[in-house]
């Protein structure tokens, strides 16, 4: 008898192939998926229960089924792929530190010094006090400050 090839192996590791490589560049754009991932985690129970179903055919009916070391390969990586994002996404995006001495609206920024675009330093009370662009004397400038929380 001909054995048949395993679909559900290879279904189930694209979908957690999808749920690994979805979340980024899609949901979490969306403030409802970026702050808990639940369609990535159901992209990935899929996959697993797909993958499990597929392991227990390949080696309940071996003489009806492929899939035995190939089905292996595919979980063992799957396994390690929801792993590194797990692993990423509840253990090291949540080592951000406090936003609890971050400055507040309305509140008077305090000074500081960082490079401008060509390396020269640039401190808070130049761009307050500089002098606009073809006038004599310095006047009072505003500056807007905006501040991105996280990383990149």
């Amino acid at each position: 008898m001909k054995r048949r090839a395993n679909f559900l192996l290879l279904a189930g590791f694209f979908l957690v192939v999808a749920g690994l490589v979805s979340y980024a560049p899609f949901f979490s754009l969306f403030p409802i998926t970026r702050d808990f991932p639940w369609v990535n985690l159901l992209l990935f129970f899929g996959g697993a229960l797909l993958l499990g179903v597929g392991l227990m055919r390949a080696f309940n009916q071996p003489e009806l089924y492929r899939g035995k070391i190939l089905g292996c390969i595919l979980s063992a990586i799957s396994v390690a792929g929801i792993s590194f994002f797990s692993y990423g996404l509840f253990y090291v995006a949540r080592q951000l530190p406090s936003a609890s001495a971050a400055p507040r609206v309305g509140e008077k920024a305090p000074g500081f010094t960082l490079p401008d675009q060509n390396g020269k330093a640039v401190t808070l009370a130049d761009l307050v006090t500089s002098a606009p662009a073809g006038t004599a004397g310095a006047k009072p400038n505003w500056a807007l400050l905006i501040f991105y929380r996280g990383y990149w």
